[in-house]
Order: structure tokens, then sequence, then C-alpha cells
């Protein structure tokens, strides 16, 4: 059972932010504040009021997963969320979600689009649940508004989500040339892909206008002085060997945060941060006591310049997706650690969202390029994560050290693929991991 909702105001409550939860869907750091040429400008005039944290990393690589961790404030596996929403995953007790401990704060909340950690938005809990006649920003940002019109003196959490940059994507404007377009880091240089990401930069242009829209009302509406806005997204682009990877491209997230408290003056962050980090903060910032559930650490004291880190390693996880490809990781500022699970060495191809750039990499043979079962890299000599040391005896203790690290993080959040194979709830549905595409026929769990 969900906890009962304060209805009263208290002097206490007046005086706390108001929390707007900005994201978005498959962004990664692909956007113009962290140095790409994306059309984010919205995006990146809230970088230049807040803080942006460059080194920031999502729970999981994968959409659901990552929410949960962020929003209940712990592994997605210890939260319940080994899978999609969608498909038939949830967590153990949205009790745990952030907005009932804020509503035992005197806080309202509101949803406002996407929100992916429940199959229907009813189970979570919202006081109010606003009814965009879609998740895209161009109908989610306005009903975002019509809230801030009439937010009234109660704190409020606002949780808004857009579907972008999700495929399918947009047709490229006139403004996304292919001609003129990087594709991402992973990926080779082609007309096909050249293509696919110019229609990524179509789609993070409609999200940035939702952004836009929600940054203009704050302070239309006089709410901006007194409103922690959170902008982030779940993980990395929908690209092969980003989302559903534990490559830095895969989990390595976007996030800027600005508001009362420090969340002020263009800063630049490059401390390790996870999403976990978000619900501690939020704690701290409102004066709130931590959930005895709660694993990550505030950034209060990096955003106010008592501690240049908070976190000695980061960690994540991916379990289902499409279809079960379990794996862990482990990363600190210089080192990073991945292991695979099970018998499969080979791609889980339907983990990979249908593109131009995937069907490139078909067309190649990527279905039968050979995995590591583990993965150590030096990330200062190797940032693009393709030299694997596990075999270099120089580097033996370092992967002696991070081993220890991962097995340590797994026993203390009672990670269940300590216990084998991680089984999916009853009804979920899954694909084979050897098939080809997200979109094939699925199999439901008995």
């Amino acid at each position: 059972m969900l906890p009962a909702q304060v209805t009263g105001v208290s002097p206490e409550a007046k005086a706390r932010p108001n929390i707007v939860y900005l994201h978005s869907h498959d962004t990664g750091r692909y956007l113009r504040p962290y140095g790409q040429p994306v059309p984010t400008p919205n995006l990146q005039r809230l970088a230049s009021e807040g803080i942006l944290f460059r080194q920031a990393f999502s729970g999981a690589p994968t959409c659901s997963p990552s929410r949960a961790a962020l929003l209940t404030g712990q592994s997605a596996h210890a939260s319940g969320m080994l899978g999609l929403a969608h498909r038939g995953f949830s967590l153990n007790d949205y009790s745990q979600h952030i907005i009932h401990t804020l509503h035992a704060a005197g806080y309202h909340s509101v949803l406002a689009g996407i929100q992916h950690v429940a199959d229907k938005p009813e189970k979570i809990g919202y006081t109010e649940l606003l009814r965009p006649t879609s998740v895209k920003a161009a109908d989610v940002a306005p009903a975002a508004e019509q809230f801030l019109s009439r937010a009234g003196s109660r704190p409020f959490f606002l949780d808004v989500g857009f579907f972008e940059t999700h495929r399918e994507y947009p047709k490229p404007t006139a403004a996304d040339d292919p001609r003129y377009t990087q594709p991402p880091q992973p990926i080779p240089d082609t007309p096909e892909t050249r293509k696919d990401m110019a229609a990524y930069h179509a789609s993070a242009r409609l999200m940035d206008q939702g952004v836009g829209q929600v940054l203009d009302a704050l302070d239309r509406y006089g709410l901006a002085a007194n409103t922690l806005v959170i902008s982030t997204t779940d993980h990395g682009i929908s690209f092969p060997l980003m989302k559903c990877n534990l490559e830095d491209n895969g989990w390595g997230v976007s996030l800027i945060m600005r508001g009362p408290g420090g969340f002020e003056g263009g800063k630049v962050s490059d401390a390790l941060i996870s999403h976990v980090d978000i619900f501690p903060t939020i704690c701290d910032l409102a004066g709130l006591a931590h959930p005895s559930w709660l694993t990550g650490r505030s950034i209060l004291p990096v955003v106010r310049g008592d501690e240049r880190e908070i976190n000695d390693a980061v960690f994540a996880e991916v379990n289902y997706h499409a279809a079960y490809e379990p794996k862990r990781a482990v990363r600190t500022k210089r080192w990073k650690y991945i292991r695979r699970y099970g018998e499969r060495r080979t791609p889980v191809l339907p983990n990979c969202d249908d593109g131009l750039s995937k069907s490139l990499w078909l067309e190649s043979g990527w279905k039968g390029q050979a995995l590591p079962e583990e993965s150590l890299h030096d990330l200062l000599f190797d940032p693009t994560e393709h030299r694997n040391l596990v075999a270099d005896e120089s580097s033996k203790a370092t992967l002696e050290e991070m081993r220890g690290r991962l097995d340590a993080w797994m026993r203390a959040t009672n990670d269940p693929l300590l216990r084998g194979p991680v089984r999916a709830p009853h009804g979920a549905k899954v694909n084979d991991p050897s098939g080809i595409s997200p979109q094939e026929p699925t199999i439901t769990i008995v």
C-alpha cells in the first residue's frame, strides 16, 4: 500500500524548493553543453545558469532500470526493476519512489509525460496525472506549462518525461544536413551513419524545444528562483555499442542541475556521480531524513566546494532489456571493469534498437563477433575502451582490485545474479537472445 499523502501545507513545506525533473530518452551526453554539435540551445542555457556534471552515470544503460535507480536511490536490482516496465517488470515497492518521501514533507507530485517505471502510471502514486495527448515533447511541455501556471504555494515535484530522443527518429530538417553530420564515437563515418545521426539531431532539437518551454514557464510564473531543475537522461543513445552497453557511451549520461543550494553560476564538475546520488541530494536540499534503503550520496558537498569527490567508484548493471543479457560494471576515475555472465559470448542483437547504423553492422558480420567474459580498461590511456587489459600482467593487481570492488557491491546490494541466472517475473515478455530485432515475436514467461 502506498503511504497517505499530506493534505495541509505547513510553513516548513512552503519554504522547501520545488523540483522539476526533466528527462529525455536515449540521449547520453550527445548534447551541445557536452561539446557535441547537437542543436540544444535551451539545455546550453540551463548549463550556463546551473551546474553541468561531466562524469555522471546511470545505474543501468537500459530504460526502466535506469529510471528506477534514480527515483528510488538504489541499484536497479535492489529496487526490483530488472527489465522494462512495459514488458512486465516492476519495482518491488512503489512506496520507495521519491514522490512518497516528498509527499510526507508536504509536496504535491505531478506527472507530465513518460515515466517508464510502471506499466500504468496510477501504480506509482502521483498526486496528479496530467494527460497530454502523447509523450512527445510538443505535447508534454504545454501540459507541464499549464500546471506551472497554477502551481500555488505548496512545493511540488514535477516529473516531465519526453519520448525524444528514442527511436524512431523524425526525418532530418534542412538544418540537420547528413553531409555535415558526424556519427557518434563508436560508429564508423559512412553515408548511412551520417543520415542516422542527422535524424538523432532532429529528435534532439524537438526535445530541446520542450525543455525551453518548461524553463520559460518557470521564469514567466516567478518559480525559477526556488525551483531545482534536474535535467538528465536514462542512458546512451540508441546506436550499436551505446544503449544497453556498459562502456561509457552506454551508461554515461548528461546531468545538469540549476536552482537553490548552490546549483548556479555556470559551473562544471568533474566529480564522479551516479544517478543514485540524486535522491539523497534532494533530501538534503529539502531538509529531509534519508530513507533507509538509499545507497547513494548527496552531491551537495561537491556543489558547495566542501569535497572534490563523493564516490570512489560507481556501478551499473544489465539484466533484461528486450532479451536477457546479464552483465555488471564498476568504474573509478581511471579504471573500468566489465563482467559478462552466462555462456553467451556474441552480441545480443535484440538489445540494440533497429536503425541504419545497426543494419550496416549486421551486413558486415556483427552477429558473429566475439565478446570477452571480462574487460579491464585504463580510461586515462584508453578512453574509447578498445584495449582490454585482462591478460596484461602489469595490470594484474588492478584487475583483482576491480573484481573485488564489483563483488563487494554485488554482495552489499544482494544482487540476485550471485545466486545464478536472474529469472524474469511471471507474465514478462522477452526476446530470444539469439534473435536480431526487438520487434521480433516475444516469449511470455510462465
